[in-house]
């Protein structure tokens, strides 16, 4: 079948001033309006956005041209959720056909990336003729790669050229030694390098291909993997660097280690960090740098909604089964975005006002809170026993900011009540141990309907659940849980914890 091109899609409202990525409304203000426009509707970089518009992965690039102590790449695998791991490897003509199939069916997608499952760039000739081709089928879509950097600065032009104006740079360190212990070799100039050496190269490329692209004006986000023991204190330093260098924002993601992936590291029993060192590394490397907190470390074939995925619906059998009529789907696409700007646009310009509202009555020292919630496109959607993950967020005097997301197994299998068994025919008394466990650190559990039996074992454990906010967006909730904690006399601030809310 024949693709049309798919139109442009005019933007509406002005620029974006909200960072939405748990920081302040202005921690973009010193960005010119022309770059925050490229990322008023991007999930991946905004996270207000991301409840509003899609993103996608095409997974052409299966080479990669470094090896990482904590990656291990995995093919024809549905069962995992992390960096590395997809179900198909395209060619970029296959690539191409599920990008539109995707736009004409989930109309709120805006941006399509390539991200592995090796590295983008040690397949140049695949991603390019992919990016090539959507560039002239689909202008609308916004373009992005991510990459480890190793061949970054020979590559510039060609991003520049495809208009490739997004790009995320995985930097672990700028300290060689410590690069030594998280990358065992690289493949340089037609050789296998290891150890100082290789790091010193690796750590040489990524800072040359970070100034050449902000040189350009082409947005650049830095992804850190926390490795608690090798590089956790050394983010700091590398936040200090690449921001110094003109990456816009950081993504300080925890190291993913379990066994059964067959990393280096999960084999080593290398540990994770809890959300509890994550949460203060990122609050550390914050400063007056924006940090994004609601990366999901997706696979390199997502599909959908961050923190959801389709992929399954459009393999490459179900697209060639797929009867669309491309020119409708595109008119109603460039409606879809249109509508949705323009809600975005008015949650952005009327949330100062809502918070202070909101908040009123709190006294100035009350403590900060962390409330889990189970949400589903921006609003507490989700039952507690169907939620594959909680987004935290921490509700203060100051207002409300996301602090990340807590990934859980699934409780329940029922479509409205939990039963016995979890997935898989995991007892869910040891799902729902995990899933308080998770969730440690939360003083409040929101979400649209919780059984009788999480309820009681949630209450035991310090941690309130709350069904009275179903179906109101996700932000609102919280503030009104906050205050109603505040009016019932439970926000009295430890002396210890003053300083921290002032």
């Amino acid at each position: 079948m024949e693709l049309p091109v798919i139109s442009n899609a005019p933007s509406s409202g002005g620029g974006c001033s909200s960072s939405g990525c748990g920081s302040s409304s202005d921690a973009m203000a010193h960005l010119p309006d022309s770059i925050r426009q490229k990322v008023q509707d991007h999930p991946c970089y905004s996270e207000d956005a991301h409840h509003y518009f899609a993103r996608m992965h095409v997974a052409v690039a299966p080479a990669c041209n470094i090896q990482c102590n904590y990656c291990n790449r995995k093919y024809d695998c549905a069962n995992e959720s992390r960096p590395g791991v997809v179900s198909e490897l395209l060619h970029p003509d296959q690539a191409v056909t599920k990008v539109l199939a995707v736009a004409a069916t989930i109309p709120q997608m805006t941006v399509l990336g390539i991200a592995g499952p090796g590295d983008p760039l040690a397949n140049p000739a695949r991603t390019f003729e992919t990016f090539r081709q959507l560039s002239d089928k689909a202008p609308d879509i916004k373009l992005c790669l991510s990459t480890n950097g190793l061949t970054l600065p020979e590559h510039v032009d060609e991003i520049a050229k495809h208009n490739i104006d997004h790009v995320t740079i995985t930097i672990n360190c700028v300290d060689p030694e410590i690069g030594a212990q998280i990358y065992p070799w690289i493949y340089w100039q037609n050789r296998r390098l290891r150890g100082v050496e290789a790091a010193r190269i690796l750590i040489e490329q990524q800072q040359k291909g970070l100034e050449m692209l902000t040189s350009r004006g082409i947005l650049v986000k830095v992804n850190s993997v926390m490795i608690p023991g090798v590089n956790d204190e050394h983010l700091k330093e590398v936040s200090k660097v690449v921001k110094a260098k003109g990456a816009f924002l950081h993504n300080v993601m925890p190291l993913i280690a379990e066994a059964e992936h067959g990393t280096y590291y999960g084999l080593m029993e290398q540990p994770s960090p809890t959300p509890e060192q994550l949460q203060a590394l990122q609050d550390e490397c914050g400063g007056d740098m924006a940090m994004m907190r609601h990366c999901r470390q997706c696979r390199a074939d997502a599909v959908g909604l961050l923190g959801e995925d389709r992929g399954a619906e459009f393999t490459l059998d179900k697209l060639a089964d797929m009867d669309i009529d491309y020119e409708a789907a595109m008119q109603t696409r460039q409606e879809v975005r249109e509508n949705l700007l323009e809600q975005l646009a008015a949650k952005r310009a009327g949330a100062p006002a809502a918070e202070v509202t909101a908040l009123a009555g709190v006294p100035a020292d009350s403590r900060p809170v962390l409330m889990a919630v189970a949400a589903k496109n921006g609003v507490v959607g989700e039952h507690f026993g169907h939620a594959r993950e909680f987004l935290v967020y921490e509700a203060s005097p100051k207002g409300v900011r996301l602090m990340g997301h807590r990934k859980v197994d699934l409780y329940c299998n029922g479509a409205t009540d939990c039963g016995d068994s979890g997935e898989g025919g995991q007892p869910a008394g040891s799902i729902l141990d995990q899933i308080i466990h998770a969730l440690s650190g939360c003083e409040q559990v929101l979400c649209a309907r919780i059984g009788f039996e999480p309820w009681g074992q949630l209450e035991a454990a310090g941690i309130q659940p709350n069904g009275e906010h179903a179906m109101e967006p996700v932000e609102d909730a919280v503030l009104a849980v906050y205050r109603e904690m505040s009016a019932a006399g439970k926000l009295a601030a430890p002396a210890d914890k003053l300083n921290k809310v002032a």
